[in-house]
């Protein structure tokens, strides 16, 4: 899980950056979401196994955040 959600941040990142240099970060945008969507939901997942309370707002945010990403594709 560890290193899925350092995956997922660095290609967050890189998309980030990407766009940002070459002037296309409003085409980039949905995907970036779609990563950090993924990382935030793996986060969730990790912290619901520890039984931490912030699972849950993990989960919800992640959840919002991947519509979101979805619906501006």
């Amino acid at each position: 899980m560890k290193i899925l959600k350092i995956i997922l941040a660095t290609v967050g990142v890189a998309m980030s950056s990407y766009g940002l240099i070459t002037g296309t970060i409003g085409i980039i945008v949905p995907y970036v979401l779609l990563a950090m969507g993924g990382m935030l939901l793996v986060t969730g997942v990790k912290e619901f196994q520890k039984r931490k309370p912030n699972a849950f707002t993990s989960l919800i945010a992640a959840g919002f955040i991947i519509f979101v990403a979805v619906y501006t594709l």
